[in-house]
């Protein structure tokens, strides 16, 4: 038996990279291709997710626990003049062990009824709250004769943490 020996053309390995273009199905590629396009959008993406996730789980600090709103002079006489006057919004918003003390400042050269106190001009009224709630008070400073105050619990959870910073955020924008 004669064996037979052929001589085996060698392999190439597949060439990686740019090279000449591929003529067959589809067009060829021109231009960055879609790492160029992802890598930044993952950057990105990390970036988000990073801010979002300290603003989950970092502490939150407050520099005061006061939340201030002042009655300004003359606001009376311009209520009496028939002006609609709005010192203070309709709803005040609050959030335990942060932001829990009101304080209402009487600049206005009449007293001003907030709730069962009379406040004197020049005189400033401390209401802090120890529980999360809804409040009503009667109030002269208020077109609407009306105040009311929401005090919310203390963001204790991830999510709330995150909810708190972000409203917080829109309002400092807008």
């Amino acid at each position: 038996m004669i064996a037979r020996v052929e001589a085996l053309e060698p392999q190439r390995p597949p060439v990686i990279g740019p090279g000449p273009p591929v003529i067959g199905p589809g067009p060829p590629v021109i231009g960055p291709g879609p790492r160029a396009i992802y890598g930044p959008l993952v950057l990105v993406a990390a970036c988000v997710l990073g801010a979002a996730t300290w603003a989950a789980l970092a502490p939150i600090r407050s520099e005061s626990r006061e939340e201030l709103f002042a009655i300004p002079r003359g606001t009376w006489a311009r209520r009496m003049a028939g002006d609609k006057v709005e010192i203070l919004p309709s709803e005040i918003r609050l959030t335990l062990g942060l932001r829990d003390v009101l304080v209402l400042e009487n600049r206005d050269d009449v007293p001003q009824a907030f709730g069962p106190t009379l406040m004197m001009p020049g005189q400033t009224f401390r209401l802090p709250f120890r529980q999360a709630s809804r409040y009503q008070f009667a109030c002269t400073a208020h077109l609407s004769g009306q105040l009311t105050v929401v005090v919310e619990p203390t963001p204790a959870t991830p999510w709330a943490r995150l909810l708190y910073r972000a409203r917080a955020l829109l309002q400092a924008l807008g």
